[in-house]
């Protein structure tokens, strides 16, 4: 692992992987759009009380930390369900085991706690217990999952180092990984982390973000979790897969909807209010006046900016491209796509207002060319790409590294984790 692959690492984590709902890029942008939308039907809302706010805050909560499968709003039966389950207390708690790599309730618990704390402090009324019980018993199943799916590819990068040699090398090499992350974290985040919290010190830094139930030590664990894990998929995801012209046309040829517009046009646009105006006389000698001096001046944009009264005055009153029939006024809407291009139109007279125009460019109804597209056209299969091979190596993962789980329904292919504890008593 090379300085400049740990820097494109640590760049990433900070700019994207460290996004708490984002597990190093496996959920993209898409998948939370296809996870579904909010359901808002009474019976929903009558599982988290009548309140509304208090409907709000517990919402609130089960999102902080969710998973795409979990984060959103809660049936009956999905909060009768957790409202079964008994959580260990202790922090010391073994409550999943990733490889050899063990997950506590401790790490988990202080940012649930906190955010909660912060909640209930904002939705300013008491929430009852058991709405508060289902909210935890949810943030720790979506936070669990994402820290485990880290530590699974964190453990797989371990395992690509040392391939077939003995655990000892193993241990060797986790450590000398660690200890080059660990040195990135407290030369590069910590004093990101300070400046951001206005600490002066490390133990202050630790004090502020213990305060936000996290701590220094945890900031540095889910620091090389995330390193570790993105150098993994660096080695297996191409960023940028190649497209070819042939995929582009059939792409193109199969999704033929989404390249369907309608009439549009831009133009630029003078306006005088009547109710700016004394009388409606008045108003006319205004927007005749504009328009003689934006005809013989050849600058509507510039009459624009001095003297017109529409929402668009300050930029020059361009109007940018709009579809036919979009427009509130159909008497405008009409001349836009009427009048002949670059030509001033006579003085228009609308419901409110008196207005001149110009037509700039104007495109008539149907498919937009392939070369007007093609390049957006690449960016979403280069998309597609990226996503079926991150899904396949998160795959990869799930075969490769054994998971074990006080929630194992929340990971594909873990397993209860009491059947196996007996196994790790040196871990709990």
């Amino acid at each position: 692992m090379g300085p400049h692959e740990l820097e494109a690492s640590r760049l990433c984590i900070r700019s994207r992987c460290r996004n708490e709902s984002d597990t190093n890029g496996f959920n993209s942008e898409n998948s939370r759009r296809r996870a579904g939308t909010i359901p808002s039907h009474s019976r929903t809302l009558s599982a988290l009380g009548r309140d509304g706010k208090s409907v709000l805050a517990v919402f609130a909560l089960t999102l902080a930390f969710a998973s795409n499968a979990i984060a959103q709003m809660p049936t009956q039966a999905q909060m009768d369900e957790a409202l079964q389950i008994e959580l260990p207390t202790d922090p010391a708690t073994l409550i999943a085991m990733v490889g050899q790599s063990p997950i506590l309730l401790g790490e988990l618990n202080p940012k649930i706690d906190a955010r909660i704390k912060d909640v209930l402090e904002k939705a300013g009324q008491e929430v009852p217990e058991d709405q508060i019980k289902f909210a935890r018993v949810r943030m720790l199943r979506g936070l669990l999952a994402q820290t485990i799916q880290n530590r699974m590819m964190r453990e797989s990068f371990l395992l690509d180092q040392v391939a077939t040699q003995t655990a000892e090398k193993r241990r060797e090499a986790d450590a000398e990984m660690q200890a080059k992350a660990r040195q990135m974290f407290f030369e590069s985040e910590v004093p990101e982390l300070r400046k951001q919290y206005e600490a002066t010190t490390v133990s202050e830094l630790d004090e502020k973000l213990r305060n936000k139930g996290t701590s220094l030590a945890a900031r540095e664990r889910e620091f090389i979790d995330a390193m570790l894990g993105h150098l993994y998929i660096r080695g297996k995801v191409n960023r940028d897969p190649s497209v070819s012209l042939a995929e582009i046309h059939e792409y193109y040829t199969t999704h033929h909807d989404e390249f369907y517009r309608k009439s549009r046009a831009r133009w630029e646009q003078i306006t005088v209010k009547f109710a700016n105006h004394p009388s409606k006389k008045a108003a006319y000698d205004a927007i005749w006046a504009m328009g003689r001096e934006a005809f013989f001046g050849g600058n509507m944009q510039a009459i624009a900016r001095a003297k017109s009264e529409e929402p668009f005055a300050s930029d020059g009153g361009v109007h940018d491209w709009t579809n036919q029939g979009a427009l509130a006024s159909t008497i405008l809407d009409k001349q836009v796509f009427s009048i002949p291009i670059m030509a001033m139109s006579q003085i228009i007279e609308d419901v409110d207002a008196y207005h001149i125009i110009r037509v700039t460019e104007r495109e008539p109804e149907g498919l937009v060319p392939l070369a007007d597209v093609q390049d957006d056209i690449r960016t979403i299969l280069r998309d597609q790409k990226i996503e079926v091979a991150q899904k396949e190596a998160l795959e990869a993962v799930q075969k490769r590294v054994p998971v074990w789980s006080i929630f194992p329904e929340d990971v594909p292919g873990a397993k209860p984790l009491p059947q196996v504890a007996a196994r790790f008593p040196n871990r709990q």
